[in-house]
């Protein structure tokens, strides 16, 4: 679904990123783990197209991102970003409707089908009765679950999130983390998104790329990566983790007093 070869990433004088050969596929669910600095919005956004890389390529269906028309990629991925700004009086209906126009083709208004997209998207994301509702209003938890809603609404096969779970209370990241999880395993869509919450995306994620900061990466099926030992380095904090009710636990080690 999406491809990087030979990806260089940098911020200033400093590599993030070196050498990146990776693949998502159908079906499959990544989430993207590094300490703060290490990269991870910068890769996500070049992943989508939003950031141009310092060398090397991405490819979404074995084509290069250059080579599709704006409108034509945005049918193929969707892209949520780490905070937004709302700076016009846009209701969560409106705000979600947003997100089909590169459906319109050569026409302007929505049409029913667009509609019921976007009611379907507010539903799971419960939030339809705020439909009508204002989005400057909305609390950060409300407005995050619509703005997931308007990338459910849009469509796609690729889903590329920059921490989904920001905002959410418990209740709210279980269940938006669960549908992402559904998506993969039951349409075949393909996720990948940032998180730092390590038990969250060891229980949804098939995949997770590990970033260092200073060029190094590991990436594979969570059984070989989320690993606490190469947890630890990469996070630069000790990670102990426990085996309870047939799940596995994560937790930042705290040296005895």
């Amino acid at each position: 679904m999406i491809r990087a070869e030979h990806l260089l990433l940098k911020a200033g004088s400093r590599t993030l990123v070196r050498e990146l050969d990776w693949a998502a596929r159908p079906g499959e669910c990544w989430s993207i783990i590094g300490r703060n600095g290490a990269g991870k919005s910068t890769l996500l956004r070049t992943l989508a197209g939003m950031r141009s890389p310092d060398a090397g390529a991405v490819l979404i269906g074995g084509r290069p991102l250059d080579d599709w028309a704006p409108e034509a990629l945005a049918r193929e991925r969707a892209f949520l970003a780490q905070s937004r700004h709302d700076a016009f009086s846009y209701s969560v209906i409106e705000t979600v409707l947003s997100a089909r126009h590169p459906y319109h083709a050569d026409r302007y208004w929505e049409g029913s089908d667009d509609h019921q997209a976007a009611m379907r998207a507010l539903d799971a994301m419960e939030v339809l009765e705020l439909a009508e509702r204002d989005v400057r209003t909305l609390s950060g938890g409300e407005r995050q679950r619509v703005a997931i809603a308007a990338l459910l609404a849009q469509d796609t096969a690729l889903l590329l999130l920059d921490e989904p779970a920001n905002a959410l209370d418990l209740a709210h990241q279980v269940s938006v983390m669960g549908l992402l999880a559904k998506l993969c395993r039951e349409l075949g869509k393909t996720v990948v998104m940032v998180g730092h919450d390590l038990n969250l995306a060891y229980r949804i994620s098939t995949h997770a790329l590990l970033l260092r900061g200073d060029g190094r990466w590991q990436a594979g099926p969570v059984d070989q990566t989320m690993q606490p030992a190469l947890l630890g380095d990469y996070l630069g904090h000790p990670i102990d983790m426990i085996e309870h009710g047939g799940r596995r636990i994560f937790l930042p080690h705290e040296a005895s007093a």
